[in-house]
């Protein structure tokens, strides 16, 4: 559609040097894109089950004649009931599953405990479609499974369900949005849990934790791409495409605009369902706005926005209509946009370098005239070093240089504090750190910590027994500073009481001899073989085990 509006306006509205720039830009930039993703498949036989108020769904029944079977389960009786064959009374009902697979659970009247309805109504294990008459809806997700209509809830309207239901029968297969890799993700370690971004960006609820990892429901993924934007370390990313190919295309299309004689690009970035209306307001837009379609607006984050900035884009926007978008996802665009505009205005820059568009501003919309970097090569490494390289290279020409920087509480950038005088540096958070930020010096009692490889998962926080850890979310401005290992606390060490070894922290052997002299368990031997290194300790434990076997008792 972007392609045949250029080609409209290509003599009159769009006939200057930038929009002839951008339109060779937009032709001769081929998207590499995934032309055969993994997909998932559902099976609709057409049973269809319709819940709410007695008169409202006998009412609507009758709408649904082309369907396999209509099953009606009341919430709620009507004055006058009319006995049918396929009406059923119930309480407490619950509802969850997807396309061709909805489980129906409630109390049915005369019946005392939960039963799946399908196997009562249909003689079927589930229901293929459900229609929500009820007034908050049985599943409370903002984006809900294909197959689910809550017409009550005002996230389907009836009209729009009595045309597509009749079609939702057969085989239907949906692209698998994204990938996973639980070796990088930061959520769950020996047992602390961690980050659960990803989970709380979902919109569509398909993304739930098993308390040891995270696990994507690929049925009810709607493709909305919060989660892998929220995701810190990519352990989830989008696949349609990928970010890399992304971030690819809009550095060809930059470098391709300008080397046609294009000036002040301006990238806009926009979801396909926006498209028609992108088409609509771009006559009306300064020739130098270059579109760019995604999937959904959520499938890019910061790094995008900030590559395009190094690519010689003078602004990036971002347009999204708030009138339709879930809570969920402006709330993730809006906090990542607010990391964004932070990062520049603690560098003297405009904060609409980075910034939502509304449609409505069409008109009276204004670029920036100068670039904050000129078009620099392409950026490689994961998302948080293409990040970095951006805000170094922003902060070499900065009007203002800011040492260190507060951020979000919920961002994942920053540092921790330790509270250095009850560290026992007993290594806890250093076992469950996923990216290695914490770590131990090795060859003595030591924690370092290197600030840019911390995501603020929480775990080194929840992990420590004593308690002396805090997340600090900000960023060091400083990239040798930020990169660098830096000790947090660092002490003397235990030297073994047998052979000399250093083998712990003088102040844990400390502490634990002072708590443990008082125990009847740690009398004599036991309490000398703490300060003692585990070979000698089980050596001296197994010296006299032949002359006196109850020594080992006594451990």
């Amino acid at each position: 559609m972007l392609n045949s509006t250029l080609e409209a306006y290509a003599d009159s509205a769009f006939a200057d040097h930038n929009g002839k720039a951008r339109h060779a830009a937009i032709k001769g930039t081929v998207e590499l894109s995934n032309l055969i993703p993994p997909t998932v498949s559902y099976e609709s036989r057409g049973n269809v089950v319709i819940i709410g108020a007695e008169e409202a769904i006998t009412t609507l029944a009758d709408q649904f004649s082309d369907v396999n079977s209509v099953t009606l389960l009341a919430t709620e009786k009507a004055e006058n009931t009319q006995a049918r064959d396929n009406l059923y009374f119930a309480a407490n009902v619950t509802v969850s599953g997807y396309l061709g697979a909805f489980d129906v659970n409630c109390e049915v009247e005369g019946s005392l405990m939960a039963v799946n309805l399908a196997k009562v109504a249909i003689a079927r294990s589930c229901f293929d479609l459900v229609v929500d008459l009820t007034e908050q809806g049985l599943i409370a997700v903002e984006i809900p499974a294909p197959g689910y209509y809550a017409i009550g809830a005002g996230k389907a309207k009836v009209a729009d369900v009595i045309e597509e239901l009749p079609a939702m029968l057969g085989t239907f297969d949906k692209p698998k949005y994204f990938r996973l890799n639980p070796d990088l993700c930061a959520h769950s370690s020996r047992g602390i849990q961690g980050c659960d971004r990803c989970v709380d960006a979902c919109p569509a609820g398909a993304l739930s934790s098993t308390g040891h990892s995270i696990e994507i429901n690929p049925y009810l993924c709607q493709g909305v791409g919060t989660c892998a934007t929220a995701c810190p370390t990519e352990a989830i990313t989008y696949a349609l495409p990928d970010p890399e190919n992304t971030q690819h295309f809009v550095h060809r299309l930059l470098t391709r605009y300008l080397s046609e004689g294009g000036e002040a690009p301006t990238l806009l970035f926009f979801g396909n369902r926006d498209e028609a209306k992108v088409a609509q307001v771009l006559p009306t837009l300064p020739t130098s706005v270059i579109p760019v379609a995604l999937e959904e607006l959520a499938t890019i984050g910061i790094d995008t926005w900030f590559s395009a900035l190094a690519y010689g884009a003078h602004q990036v926007l971002l347009a999204t209509n708030t009138a339709y978008i879930p809570a969920t996802i402006d709330r993730v665009l809006r906090d990542e946009l607010t990391i964004a505009q932070t990062f520049l205005t603690e560098m003297g820059y405009e904060a609409d370098r980075i910034a939502l568009f509304n449609f409505a501003d069409a008109e009276t919309f204004t670029g920036f005239d100068a670039a904050l970097l000129q078009n620099a090569d392409r950026l490689e490494g994961n998302k948080r070093e293409k990040l970095f390289a951006v805000l170094d290279a922003l902060y070499t020409d900065a009007p203002v240089k800011p040492a260190h920087s507060a951020l979000l509480d919920n961002a994942p950038y920053g540092g921790v504090d330790c509270k250095t005088d009850d560290c026992t540096l007993c290594m806890s958070c250093v076992a469950v750190c996923p990216t290695r930020a914490l770590h131990a010096i090795g060859d003595r009692p030591g924690l370092l910590f290197i600030e840019q490889d911390c995501v603020q998962c929480g775990m080194c926080e929840k992990a420590c027994p004593e308690k002396v850890i805090t997340l600090k979310p900000g960023l060091t401005w400083d990239a040798t500073a930020r990169q660098n290992v830096r000790t947090v606390h660092e002490e003397e060490a235990a030297c073994c009481t047998e052979c000399g070894k250093a083998f712990a922290p003088a102040s844990m052997i400390k502490m634990l001899t002072e708590k443990l002299q008082g125990h009847s368990h740690f009398q004599g031997d036991a309490l000398r073989r703490v300060s003692m290194c585990e070979d000698c300790r089980v050596r001296d434990i197994f010296a006299n085990v032949v002359e006196d076997p109850e020594s080992q008792l006594k451990m």
